[in-house]
């Protein structure tokens, strides 16, 4: 049994100092002290996390989901550890309906070794299929001629690896589709890359979506007489997205989605393969990205992902939003978990979860991670 002292232990519902944190594979709870462990890891003042699920992130470090590569993958899952992620989806693009199959494949025979305690990355709990059945009018940097009418039987053939699938509900066909995949899977369904009226996003919630992706960008707007899938993202219960780059969404508006939302509100990154890597040329769903700073854009000046890690996620929306680091915390493991049915055993520091934890200090720079109890930075 390790045990970590020292630290102000980041709980669901706000921070404990003074007590230790023991675990083993999985969190075991509090105690008064750390007489029992048979390791103990001195926290030095610092904060004690649980780790980052993020549903939402294409590639890192050179690599990217939808090139098909278990050892993209493995770099990925090893690269998001520093920036505290401890579990993600590998999200693949609209690209070519073979080359999504591939993705999938290669994430399918991944995930049971990034259950080992020798994986040296974070867990892979599956994979989000942003597209291909979208709306092209909104297709932002996906590729048009991959865009696929929306196809039921196409994604349930994989209904084992994909734990989510984004889709345009207004695409004839789009309701049917979001009701056979409730019916007949346990897949997420969220609305995103969409120019479905506030009429047709509700339509789609009821008939079981409850996601938005990337809450804002690549979507109807929100007007007074047209809410559009802002609106119905905000007036339902759907879990929400949120870019916290503070480029994909104004700083400003951060407060208001955090009011609105509440729990509902995810954390995600929608990091491209350009991220932990400096400014230049890259590629996204086989077209050219250019990278300057925040910005991730194609040649036409259209915004394609985003180099985001997740730490700086959580310390943007801390800052922005005016919340306490525990809420912060809470947007980017528990409520994502929550959003993909993982919070039974992710996204807390609750007792008989996995014992998946991160150091951090005060600025959310990340100084060590375990998955499932085992160190891996």
């Amino acid at each position: 049994m390790k045990a970590i002292i020292n630290g102000k232990i980041i709980l669901k519902d706000g921070i404990v100092e003074n007590k230790a944190l023991l675990f083993d594979d999985k969190i075991i709870g509090l105690a008064d002290d750390a007489a029992a462990a048979d390791e103990i890891i001195d926290a030095q003042g610092m904060y004690v996390s649980p780790g980052f699920v993020d549903v939402h992130i294409h590639g890192y470090l050179g690599e990217d989901a939808s090139d098909g590569s278990e050892e993209g993958l493995r770099r990925m899952a090893q690269g998001v550890l520093q920036n505290g992620v401890t579990s993600f989806l590998p999200t693949t693009m609209t690209v070519a309906w073979s080359e999504i199959e591939k993705a999938f494949e290669a994430i399918r025979r991944l995930m049971p070794e990034s259950r080992t305690a020798d994986f040296s990355g974070a867990q892979i709990l599956g994979c989000h299929a942003e597209g291909p059945f979208i709306n092209p009018s909104k297709k932002g940097a996906q590729a048009a001629e991959a865009i696929l009418p929306p196809d039921a039987e196409k994604l349930l053939a994989h209904k084992d690896v994909v734990r989510m699938v984004t889709f345009a509900p207004e695409m004839p066909g789009g309701v049917d589709f979001a009701q056979k995949i409730r019916q007949e899977s346990d897949i997420v369904l969220s609305i995103g890359h969409t120019n479905a009226t506030y009429e047709e996003a509700m339509a789609a919630i009821d008939a079981g979506a409850d996601h938005i992706t990337h809450t804002f960008n690549a979507m109807s707007a929100l007007s007074h007489r047209a809410p559009g899938v802002v609106g119905a993202a905000f007036c339902s219960d759907a879990y929400c997205e949120l870019i916290a780059d503070t480029f994909h969404i104004h700083p400003g508006l951060f407060k208001f989605f955090n009011k609105t939302k509440g729990d509902k509100l995810v954390l995600i990154t929608d990091c491209t393969r350009a991220g932990g890597l400096q400014d230049g040329e890259y590629t996204l769903g086989g077209q050219p990205i250019f990278v300057k700073g925040i910005e991730c854009r194609l040649a036409d000046g259209t915004i394609a992902g985003s180099v985001l890690k997740m730490n700086d996620a959580v310390r943007n929306f801390r800052d922005h939003a005016g919340v306490s680091l525990c809420e912060a915390v809470n947007c980017a493991s528990l409520y994502a978990a929550r959003s993909i049915g993982a919070d039974a055993c992710k996204g807390s520091l609750e007792a008989g979860k996995d014992a998946d934890v991160v150091l951090m200090d005060e600025a959310c720079n990340v100084h060590a991670v375990f998955v499932c109890g085992v160190k891996k930075v």
